[in-house]
């Protein structure tokens, strides 16, 4: 396997340079934050097994796609546990979330 060339290489950092980045879980997380993380996740999971773009997925459960973002973001802190049980439930009405 080559590596790609410098030129490549610069393309690729210039464009993740302008990308944000995906928020971590807290280190020491409640339940509820544990809860919303997951609650992000599924609605990742979806947008990879779909190959939905995140505009399509926001127009499909009636949400701005700048919400739909910062969900695939994981921003939780911008989210109550009972907004993203509404989204995830107009998604997957049947959602089941466990947590370890």
């Amino acid at each position: 396997m080559a590596f790609p060339s410098q030129k490549e290489v610069e393309r690729i950092r210039k464009k993740l340079a302008k990308v944000e980045p995906t928020m971590p879980m807290p280190k020491n997380a409640t339940k509820a934050e544990k809860l919303k993380y997951e609650l992000c996740r599924q609605f990742v999971k979806y947008l990879v097994k779909t190959k939905l773009s995140q505009k399509e997925l926001a127009e499909e459960i009636d949400i701005p796609p700048a919400r739909l973002n910062e969900i695939v973001k994981y921003k939780i802190d911008l989210f109550t546990v009972d907004r993203l049980i509404d989204y995830a439930e107009r998604l997957r009405p049947n959602l089941k979330i466990t947590l370890g």
